[in-house]
């Protein structure tokens, strides 16, 4: 039976970021005008800084190779599952006021006191955020940070830029590393020691949600594109609430209702 076209944000909560990623290289040919003087350019415009962009993305998936993947695979070897959730769900929950204070800045009072209402129910019991009881009663999370509310707000994006170590970004968001990193409440945590050993396994933790990516960027021809086309739809889905401005090339309905027809037949086969 043909699955009915879903709403736009509905389906898009269901793709993963890998998927965004697959779907992104799809469009870009149709985005990418190469540079009269290299014909091997992917230059667009909004990432006029490529060459050097792609120095940056080698020197950090380097890094990454020798240090952070090989730290994650232990994390998720050793660590059970249930802790991994609850580690992720706390430092989740350190980021809510953050999310909070975003939200009313964007405009949205009624987001923001409800990412404070999850903050308070799981900080209390939810056991300082290693349980989303918040989540389990239907609190829906709606995650914001300065760089999305600075493009709320109409700040120029910027160029894309890929930072060391820090990875993608968009000129106007390095701007807004400052307000976030001070807006996180572990900031603030007295113990110097304790709060250095926490940023490093909140690091280890998002790599290890990372790393379903690496067989994408492996399979992909170019991981530096599919990167940053992945960043990019991304972003854009986040800063319009899961609802963007439509594309009805990229969006197209068939695409869409074969990709979860596939997907359900793959649950059907694993079941």
């Amino acid at each position: 039976m043909r699955r009915a076209a879903l709403p736009q944000a509905a389906w898009l909560r269901r793709l993963p970021l890998l998927a965004l990623a697959v779907l992104a290289l799809g469009q870009i040919s149709a985005c990418a005008s190469h540079d009269p003087t290299d014909e091997e350019s992917t230059y667009v415009e909004y990432d006029p800084l490529e060459p050097l962009n792609r120095k940056m993305h080698s020197f950090n998936m380097a890094v990454d190779k020798v240090a952070l993947k090989p730290l994650a695979r232990g994390y998720k070897k050793v660590v059970p599952s249930p802790v991994r959730r609850s580690i992720t769900n706390f430092f989740s929950n350190l980021t809510t006021p953050r999310s909070a204070l975003n939200n009313f800045l964007q405009g949205k009072p009624g987001r923001g006191f409800n990412e404070l209402g999850r903050f308070l129910f799981n900080s209390t019991l939810g056991l300082g955020g290693l349980f989303d009881v918040a989540g389990a009663g239907g609190m829906e999370r709606y995650d914001e940070n300065f760089a999305q509310t600075l493009s709320v707000w109409g700040v120029p994006d910027g160029p894309y830029i890929v930072m060391p170590l820090w990875g993608p970004n968009m000129a106007s968001d390095t701007f807004a590393l400052p307000v976030d990193y001070y807006s996180d409440i572990w900031t603030y945590y007295d113990n110097s020691s304790v709060r250095s050993k926490v940023w490093a396994l909140r690091l280890v933790d998002l790599r290890h949600r990372l790393l379903s990516a690496d067989s994408i960027l492996e399979d992909s021809q170019d991981p530096y594109i599919t990167v940053r086309e992945a960043y990019m739809q991304n972003r854009t889905f986040r800063i319009y609430d899961g609802d963007p401005p439509s594309d009805e090339e990229f969006y197209d309905d068939e695409m869409f209702d074969e990709f979860f027809d596939d997907e359900e037949q793959q649950e059907a086969t694993s079941d």
